[in-house]
């Protein structure tokens, strides 16, 4: 997945953006719903990263998969990712 911006340099960013956008993909993609503070933890990058990588992957076309995100009460945000081709029941708010 090409990345782009005024301040994306190839040589010395693509190498280490694409590791973190397959290392949050692989952590997300099993459907299970995570904060960006349980992301980050979970893939050893700051949450900052993580936050830049899950927007990496909502403005791109991951094959196969659709990214959700939801905002709980309290105002913290949760993100999974699931095959395109399982049904997408809604979700109860109040059990995340």
């Amino acid at each position: 997945m090409p990345f782009h911006g005024q301040t994306y340099d190839r040589r010395e960013d693509g190498k280490r953006l694409g590791k973190q956008l397959r290392t949050v993909i692989s952590h997300i993609q099993d459907g299970e719903w995570r904060t960006l503070r349980a992301i980050a933890e979970s893939t050893s990058y700051p949450e900052s990263s993580v936050s830049a990588r899950l927007r990496d992957i909502r403005k791109r076309l991951v094959r196969g998969y659709t990214m959700e995100s939801v905002r709980r009460s309290g105002g913290t945000w949760v993100y999974r990712m699931i095959p395109l081709s399982e049904p997408q029941p809604q979700l109860p708010l109040e059990t995340l």
